[in-house]
């Protein structure tokens, strides 16, 4: 039995629909990401287990039993939002006891909880400092702690680094994977950052108007993805209009190249997706396709350049330099070229689109 299940869940705000019959199970200690962009209904997914969105239709399940209707304050979870939400007038140790005080603990078992959560986000000694002489980071931990003393079953985190600037974001991605593994709670964090859901997540869960575009492992969405929007919005991508020759055999841009994909049929308008970086440069001729550098930008651990070839604008990783203006050659190995079938239906091509 999954710990919780999204059951058929829809949701409306004026009349716009956010949650199409939304349907999820989340596993006991799993860390999974609900990925997307803005207005895509992830935080409205969050919310609504939560407790502080109520669904149009459908029902959310914990452990089988039904919450849909359960009070925020009922239910075994806690939230931790991009905005702390820490109360300025209390230090730290009393943020982080609030909700015990609430819940009637004992001081005893308060005080013991506070230096527990703290050791856990390595802020111990910070209990009579004051929320204001933090930084960032340090501000988001203790929001954090504040949520784990009440040893929640599911932590919810609504982008909670993207107040962060690129190194704290970085460290606390870290610091989030170490908890999980130490204290076996179940996290459910929303972001529209790819590089944390790939980094962080045990599963990722890809959501676009409403609907779930792909679920799976950081490595499958990233190497596999099902549709366009996906290959677009995970990562730097080449899609590029193609036709399944027959198994294993496509031609792009007018050019043969061997593939591994079987059973899109013969002579079949297909998508293709070619990450950048698994373009392999050459002297003209030496590979599948020839063409010209129409731009070169250096961007740190590899130049990112543009290849008009085959009447397609080309991105391409790498870490040697080729001048605007020189000819090269381009060939992919079989295993990097990913087909896609084309969308069928007007609900599908919906579904595979960006806002």
């Amino acid at each position: 039995m999954p710990l919780i299940e999204f059951c058929d869940i829809s949701k409306s705000f004026d009349g716009e629909l956010v949650l199409d019959e939304f349907n999820l199970k989340i596993k006991e200690n799993e860390f999974i990401t609900l990925l997307g962009p803005s207005g895509c209904g992830k935080t409205t997914t969050l919310r609504i287990l939560g407790g502080f969105e109520t669904p149009d239709t459908g029902k959310v399940l914990f452990k089988g039993e039904d919450i849909t209707n359960l009070a925020p304050n009922k239910r075994p979870l806690n939230t931790v939002f991009q905005k702390y939400a820490l109360f300025p007038n209390m230090n730290i140790a009393e943020n982080i006891a609030f909700g015990l005080k609430i819940s009637g603990k004992s001081k005893e078992y308060i005080n013991d909880k506070i230096k527990y959560a703290l050791k856990l986000v390595n802020l111990s000694g910070f209990e009579k400092r004051s929320v204001d002489s933090l930084s960032g980071g340090q501000q988001q931990r203790i929001a954090i702690a504040r949520a784990i003393v009440n040893e929640p079953k599911i932590l919810l985190l609504d982008e909670p680094l993207g107040a962060l600037d690129l190194k704290l974001r970085q460290e606390m991605q870290y610091e989030l994977i170490r908890l999980k593994k130490e204290l076996g709670i179940t996290f459910l964090y929303v972001t529209h950052d790819q590089e944390e859901a790939l980094t962080m997540s045990d599963k990722v869960v890809v959501m676009n108007q409403g609907y779930i575009q792909q679920m799976g492992t950081p490595e499958e969405i990233y190497n596999e993805p099902e549709n366009a929007f996906v290959a677009d919005f995970i990562g730097d991508s080449n899609i590029i209009d193609a036709v399944m020759i027959e198994d294993r055999v496509v031609k792009i841009c007018g050019h043969i190249f061997s593939c591994i994909d079987e059973g899109f049929g013969r002579n079949k308008p297909v998508d293709v997706v070619i990450r950048p970086e698994d373009i392999i440069i050459g002297k003209p001729g030496e590979g599948t396709i020839d063409g010209t550098v129409t731009s070169n930008v250096f961007i740190g651990v590899h130049y990112e350049m543009c290849i008009e070839a085959g009447g397609f604008e080309w991105l391409v990783q790498n870490t040697t330099s080729y001048p605007v203006g020189t000819r090269v050659s381009m060939k992919v190995a079989p295993e990097n070229i990913q087909i896609m079938h084309k969308p069928q239906s007007e609900d599908e091509e919906a579904m595979a689109l960006d806002e």
